[in-house]
């Protein structure tokens, strides 16, 4: 029974999720999971979601802990129950929320790993010599490599990592890209980030230049070989909409996250996130401030884009060394060099008279 009354609230959570919020499915799915693990743990304790205690949200929490997980993922699952007593509250469905006075977990302050430049482009000559049958989703000798569809593959996986670095984009931003977002005369695309909020984001010479070679000779190839278009070949009439999606696979279909995860770490980039960790701290380290990174990255709060704060401080003390009055500042090695400043060695004009 009590199993039940969960099941029914969490299904009508759901449902606000997706219609009010507008969050994807998969933000959706992770909801649903940490609500379902929390659901479970008061079914032992012979409690529900709605007559939950604050005892039982720190129990929870201690149970997490006993079982080896970590500070930042009990974290996120505190955030979560905060947002499910939120919406129970506004909805009149209960008079109480267990989660008040609960501290969050410390999670630790952790900078993400990031590549260095020279990885980044490492890993991006990596992929242009990647053979056409290594490729994800192919099976196959070297032979492969004259495949016809090689060339296509070849343009569309190095636009995919191009735009990755360049744009600092999650994989389920790019994969949901379609032809029409992108600008590349002003050299830009729009991005539909969580909760389906856009934002526009501006692209670098090297990653519009391999968009648009992929769009002029990579994706007409795997567009026309989309099961789409074969249908209505066969019916003798046009498809109803083409392939919506910006990057296709070989067969035409759109591609995957798991397909673009595999493709970033066969280049040798670890993952989709770890080149837009790796965007957001070369930013900084070439002189960004963090409320443009977090414009860039589409962060809802300045706190998030806030683990690149030391990168940014360091920048603030070389400068601050470098341009204040009062800073203790070394001479640069071309001023040692020179020694003292030659009017200093001036005289007097009372002296050379």
């Amino acid at each position: 029974m009590d199993g039940a009354r969960n099941l029914a609230l969490l299904r009508d959570y759901q449902a606000y999720l997706r219609v009010e919020k507008g969050l994807r499915p998969l933000t959706c799915e992770a909801y649903q999971s940490d609500l379902s693990i929390f659901a479970e743990f008061l079914e032992g304790r012979n409690s529900v979601l709605l007559t939950a205690a604050q005892q039982d949200v720190a129990g929870f929490l201690e149970h997490l802990r006993g079982h080896g997980i970590d500070a930042r993922s009990a974290a996120r699952k505190l955030s979560c129950l905060r947002g499910f007593y939120k919406w129970l509250l506004l909805d009149r469905r209960t008079g109480h929320d267990p989660t008040v006075n609960i501290e969050s977990p410390k999670a630790w302050k952790v900078l993400p790993k990031s590549l260095a430049e020279p990885e980044v482009a490492q890993m991006l000559a990596r992929a242009e010599l990647l053979p056409y049958g290594r490729r994800p989703g192919r099976r196959g000798s070297a032979m492969a490599a004259a495949h016809p569809q090689a060339r296509a593959a070849e343009l569309r996986d190095r636009a995919i990592l191009e735009l990755l670095y360049a744009g600092g984009l999650r994989v389920s931003e790019l994969t949901a890209l379609s032809p029409s977002d992108l600008n590349l005369d002003v050299g830009r695309v729009q991005v539909r980030g969580k909760g389906d909020k856009e934002r526009i984001v501006p692209l670098g010479r090297s990653a519009l230049e391999a968009l648009e070679e992929y769009l002029r000779e990579g994706r007409p190839h795997l567009q026309r070989i989309s099961p789409a278009r074969k249908s209505g070949a066969a019916r003798g009439d046009a498809p109803r909409q083409e392939m919506a999606r910006l990057f296709l696979s070989q067969r035409g279909m759109p591609l995957t996250r798991q397909w673009v995860w595999r493709l970033v770490k066969m280049a040798g980039g670890g993952s989709p996130h770890r080149l837009r960790h790796s965007c957001a701290t070369h930013m900084v380290e070439h002189g960004a401030d963090l409320r443009s990174v977090q414009l860039m990255l589409g962060h809802a709060d300045i706190s998030t884009t806030q683990v690149y704060t030391h990168l940014a401080l360091g920048r603030l003390k070389a400068v601050h060394r470098q341009h204040h009055p009062r800073a203790t500042r070394r001479l640069t090695e071309p001023d040692a060099a020179a020694g003292p400043d030659p009017a200093s060695r001036r005289k007097p004009p009372e002296e050379a008279a």
